[in-house]
C-alpha cells in the first residue's frame, strides 16, 4: 500500500506549528534554575532619606545576607511581601538574612520616622526568575522556525516554476 504524503504546504505548516509549540512550551513553562542559587552579601546603607544601593537584584532561590546600617539617625528596614522588619541605629550593623523565594519587584521602605522626606524613603529588590538561558534557547527556536519557513517557501515557489515550466 503507498504511503500517503501531505502536500508541501501542509507539512511546512505543520513543522512550523510544531516548531512554534516548542519554542513557547521553553519560554513559557518553568524550568528548574539553569544557575545554582548563591550567596549574596549586600551592605545597605540608610541616610536621610534614602537607601544605597536603592535597587538589589538578584536570582530566584538566592540566599540574601543583608548588612543594615545607618548613617545619621535611627532608620528601620521593612521589606514588602518578606514580612521583614529590622530597625538600626547610627554606627550599628544589623545582619538580614533570608531566602529570595518570591520572583517579582518588592519595596523595602523604612519603617522608622526619621524626617520630614520619610515616606520618600523607599528602595526596590527585584528577585527575577533563573531562566536567562532557557529564554535565549526559545527565542532561537523561534528564529530558526522562520528562517525554515522561508527556505522551504522559496523552494515550493522554485519547484512549481520548474515544474510549471515542463
Amino acid at each position: 500500500m503507498p504511503r500517503t504524503r501531505f502536500p508541501d504546504s501542509r507539512r511546512i505548516l505543520v513543522v512550523a506549528v510544531s516548531f512554534v509549540l516548542l519554542a513557547l512550551a521553553v519560554v513559557v513553562v518553568p524550568i528548574p534554575a539553569l544557575q545554582k542559587p548563591v550567596t549574596r552579601h549586600i551592605t545597605l546603607n540608610a541616610t536621610q532619606f534614602e537607601y544605597a544601593p536603592g535597587r538589589i537584584e538578584v536570582n530566584q532561590g538566592d540566599r540574601l545576607v543583608i548588612d543594615l546600617t545607618a548613617s545619621d539617625v535611627v532608620h528601620g528596614f521593612y521589606l514588602d511581601g518578606y514580612g521583614i522588619e529590622q530597625r538600626v541605629e547610627p554606627g550599628l550593623t544589623k545582619q538580614i538574612t533570608f531566602m529570595a523565594d518570591q520572583p517579582g519587584k518588592f519595596h523595602y521602605r523604612c519603617s522608622v520616622s526619621c524626617g520630614p522626606l520619610h515616606p520618600f524613603m523607599i528602595g526596590e529588590l527585584v528577585v527575577g526568575p533563573n531562566l536567562p538561558f532557557g529564554r535565549a534557547i526559545g527565542l532561537l527556536l523561534v528564529a530558526l522556525t522562520g528562517i525554515l519557513v522561508y527556505q522551504w517557501q522559496i523552494q515550493s515557489a522554485l519547484g512549481g516554476a520548474v515544474n510549471g515550466s515542463t
